[in-house]
């Protein structure tokens, strides 16, 4: 039985990991709001303002195993705090970024900080489940992830109303002088330094905190399941068809949702014709409340239909919802997108789970390669945005993450014809949790 002074300080570290879980979906959750930014700061295209994601996301393939290999040297409690580091340096360094008005800088520090949610991921999912009672692990954890959810409807309302600026419009720009010009997009593209020095200074202060705060000091290095990661592992993991289907499709599902999310903005301006700052609130209460409800609606549903079958409707619906957004306009528009939020809420910890169902000692190597796929986040966007200028239409984009709805729905085809009922039970009561 864990004692009182233990068990506050196990109450105190959760607070201080979830405000983690907070903080990397709040970071995450601006990238909408900077792509429209950048694009107008720096006169980009819609390909090259789908940069940002794959600056982001590339960082996930780059430090997955990395990062591993720092929790298994140094704890968990080290690398959280090297996570914060290379998170608070990323932010500071859109300071230099926005002063010397060089995309690639802007590029640079958001790679630098996903570098650090990689490794803040990497470790805290884990080390929440160890900070009391083990039987409420599963619980603990679905709690902190659930911040991730606030952060997703708040950042962009947040974030919109202290980055998009109100600046010149762009016939008032094209009558300007070249230096005015640059004079005013010079002044739009310092309003992220505000914001992101702000970030920067409450992760300096939560590492601060996380330094003197006495965890317990729990690393794996002991044990075989941490063994470093071999080809022979690997490619064991990958003879399983749920592991190789799993990390395929959940390649295109984190592809879709980060073309979803990152273009909604640029989306609703051209087909509704909003505001930018209306397009934010359309995503934080729209699109963020959707996503949320869509996830614990889906998880109530997979106490009566098998996760697999709910997944192949779930993903017949986006199929349907982004043909609509290719073609609809107004509120039916926005509407169709808000709607493929809900729907594809469910996906990413369906896939993952039905990938590692029943892999026994391969379950960890399947876990990572399933994690280091995400990097489809850094690819499928660089397609929405090639389809959207080879078409001189921002809408037809959709067809990228309609693309990506039929690879999970023959993804969810598969398993379904695979499980047999018993399986499908199982799989129900695992899901219930994630």
């Amino acid at each position: 039985m864990t004692d009182q002074p233990a068990r506050r300080t196990y109450k105190f570290a959760f607070v201080m990991i979830t405000s983690l879980f907070f903080m990397w979906g709040f970071v995450h959750n601006l990238d909408p709001i900077l792509i429209p930014h950048l694009r107008r700061s720096f006169s980009l295209t819609v390909l090259q303002s789908a940069l940002v994601d794959s600056a982001v996301f590339i960082a996930y393939f780059v430090m997955a195993l990395p990062s591993g290999l720092l929790i298994r040297k140094a704890g968990y409690k080290n690398a959280m705090l090297c996570g914060l580091a290379l998170f608070a340096i990323g932010a500071l360094l859109f300071i230099p970024a926005a002063d010397t008005r060089r995309y690639v800088f802007f590029l640079g520090a958001l790679f630098v900080i996903a570098c650090g949610l990689t490794v803040l991921e990497t470790a805290a999912n884990p080390y929440v489940t160890l900070l009391g009672d083990p039987q409420r692990a599963t619980q603990r954890l679905n709690l902190a992830q659930s911040f991730n959810g606030l952060a997703a409807m708040l950042a962009p309302i947040a974030g919109a109303r202290v980055i998009l600026v109100d600046g010149a419009s762009d016939a008032q720009l094209a009558a300007m002088s070249d230096g005015a010009r640059q004079a005013a997009l010079a002044a739009e593209a310092a309003s992220v330094k505000g914001p992101y020095l702000a970030i920067a200074l409450v992760i300096v202060a939560i590492a601060v905190v996380f330094f003197f705060l006495k965890v317990p000091a729990v690393g794996a290095a002991s044990s075989s399941a941490h063994a470093a990661p071999a080809k022979g592992a690997v490619m064991r993991a990958l003879r399983r068809a749920p592991i190789r289907r799993a990390v395929v499709a959940q390649f295109f599902y984190v592809g879709a949702q980060v073309c979803v999310f990152s273009f909604f903005i640029l989306y609703a301006a051209k087909a509704a014709g909003v505001s930018q700052i209306a397009a934010a609130d359309y995503l934080g209460w729209g699109c963020g409340t959707a996503f949320v409800v869509g996830r614990f609606a889906g998880t109530c549903l997979m106490k009566y239909i098998a996760p697999a079958r709910l997944l192949l409707g779930y993903a017949a619906a986006c199929v349907a919802l982004c043909a609509v957004a290719m073609f609809a306009s107004g509120v039916a528009s926005l509407a169709a997108v808000i709607g493929i939020a809900f729907f594809m809420s469910i996906m990413f910890p369906t896939i993952f789970s039905l990938g590692i169902e029943g892999a026994g000692a391969d379950t960890e190597m399947g876990s990572s390669l399933i994690i280091m796929s995400i990097v489809g986040g850094a690819v499928l966007p660089l397609l929405f945005g090639a389809i959207s200028d080879a078409t001189h239409n921002l809408q037809y984009g959709y067809a990228a993450p309609l693309l990506c709805f039929l690879v999970i729905g023959w993804f969810a085809r598969a398993v379904a014809r695979e499980a047999r009922p018993a399986v499908a039970a199982t799989s129900t009561g695992a899901l219930t949790h994630v």
